[in-house]
C-alpha cells in the first residue's frame, strides 16, 4: 500500500469485531480497511444484526454482498412446485426450505409485478438499498442486463421493512 502497488485493502467473511480489529492492525501504518465482502440476502442478514453494515457506512468501507440470491432460490425461478435439481449441493440445502419460504418468495413476486421486473432484480435492489454493492454470479446476457436494471429500482422503506419482516418470519436464516 505505501509503495504504491495495492490500492485497497479488503476483507472477507469478517464480523464488526473482526473488522475493527483489521482496523487497529492497519492504523498505525496510515492503512485502513476500505472494502468488506460477506455473504449477505434477505436469508442472511447477519451484517445488518451484528453493526457491521452501519460501520462499513459510516468509515467510508465498500461492502460487497455475495449470495444476494442464495444461489438461485431467490431469483423466482424457483419454489416448492419448481425445485432447484435434486441432486445438487443446491437443491440439497434450498429444497428442504421451500414451504418455509412461500411467503417471502410471494412477497418478491408482488414487488416484482409492482415494478415489472423480476423478484431476482428485488432481491438484488434490496441489497443495493441497503447501501451494498452485490457480486451476482450470472451466466446469460440477459441476466447481465437484470442485474444494471435492478441498480434503478428504489424500493421504499415499507417495502424494505415487509420484506425483512417476511424473511424473518421465515425462520430460514
Amino acid at each position: 500500500v505505501k509503495t504504491g502497488k495495492i490500492g485497497r485493502i479488503g476483507v472477507s467473511n469478517h464480523s464488526l469485531s473482526q473488522v475493527k480489529r483489521v482496523q487497529d492492525i492497519l492504523a498505525p501504518h496510515g492503512i485502513k480497511v476500505s472494502a468488506v465482502q460477506n455473504h449477505f440476502s434477505l436469508l442472511y442478514r447477519n451484517s445488518i444484526e451484528d453493526g457491521l453494515l452501519d460501520y462499513c457506512k459510516e468509515n467510508d468501507i465498500q461492502f460487497f454482498s455475495y449470495m444476494v440470491l442464495e444461489q438461485g432460490t431467490l431469483s423466482g425461478k424457483y419454489d416448492e412446485n419448481h425445485l432447484l435439481p435434486e441432486n445438487s449441493s443446491r437443491g440439497k440445502t434450498y429444497n428442504p426450505l421451500f414451504p418455509a419460504l412461500k411467503d417471502l418468495l410471494a412477497g418478491l413476486r408482488k414487488l416484482a409485478d409492482k415494478y415489472d421486473v423480476s423478484p431476482a432484480q428485488i432481491a438484488t435492489a434490496w441489497a443495493i438499498g441497503r447501501g451494498t454493492t452485490p457480486i451476482l454470479g450470472v451466466t446469460k446476457v440477459e441476466q447481465v442486463i437484470d442485474a444494471a436494471q435492478a441498480s434503478t429500482i428504489i424500493l421504499t422503506d415499507e417495502e424494505v421493512s415487509q420484506l425483512e419482516q417476511t424473511a424473518v418470519a421465515s425462520g430460514v436464516d
